[in-house]
Parts: C-alpha cells; structure tokens; sequence
C-alpha cells in the first residue's frame, strides 16, 4: 500500500462515507492547513485508506493531531509506517508532541515516543470544524 504526500485534486472523492470523519469539505480544510502530511492509499480501489497531520514551527516544534486509518485497514502496519514517516519529516527539531488517549500509548510507545503529562481544552461545539 503506497503511503506518500497527498496529490491534493485526488482527496475529493476519496472518503466512501463522510458521516465517519465528518464532510468531506471539512476533512479538506483540516488536510489543506496541517504543515505536513502523509496518506496512505489503497490502490485497488484508489481510496485514501489513512493518513496523519502535523503542525510545525519548524524550527523547535511539532505537534501531530491525526492519525487515522480506516477500521477495515487496521492491524496492517499503516498506522505504524504513516507515523514513521511523520516523524522522518520532523526529524531534526527539538520536541515532537503527540496527545492520545491511554489505550493507543503503547502503539505510539513501540515507534520510540515516550509517556508524558499534559493538558489540554477540548470545545465540543467545535468539534465538527465549523468554529473557524
């Protein structure tokens, strides 16, 4: 399965039901601002299958919000190679931050990230990305 920069006329059509990551338009603005991307493709079906953002000063910084791979695609190794490329293309800064619930820690454990305290602000409302 190709995993690579996304060729961005290829993302309209690619989500086969866009009640699971919310409007297409939506997932487009999120894929469009993020600094860095990387896709995974299944190429059978020409469908984008998962991907991953970053948002990055590029100087000290990064902080990774998504990664998501399709259920049907799970335990395939794409979610681990979509975060070794992320993190390939954020090699060389200072810190790279990723916020996950306690049960996908150990996934991002195995990749070489290590357990860290935080604090964060989730507004709800906002949540289907029509607050900006």
């Amino acid at each position: 399965m190709p995993i690579g920069t996304p060729v961005r006329t290829s993302l309209r059509g690619s989500s086969r039901d866009s009640s699971r990551a919310g409007p297409i338009e939506t997932h487009l603005r999120l894929l469009e601002r993020s600094d860095e991307i990387v896709i995974a493709v299944d190429e059978q079906i020409g469908a984008v299958v998962g991907f991953i953002t970053a948002i990055t000063d590029r100087v000290l910084s990064a902080y990774i919000p998504f990664l998501e791979v399709l259920p049907e695609y799970r335990g395939r190794g794409i979610g681990s190679e979509l975060v070794r490329r992320m993190l390939e293309r954020l090699a060389g800064l200072y810190m790279v931050d990723v916020l996950c619930d306690e049960e996908v820690l150990p996934f991002y454990q195995k990749l070489g990230m290590r357990r860290a305290k935080g604090a964060m602000l989730r507004n709800r409302e906002y949540q289907s990305g029509t607050g900006r």
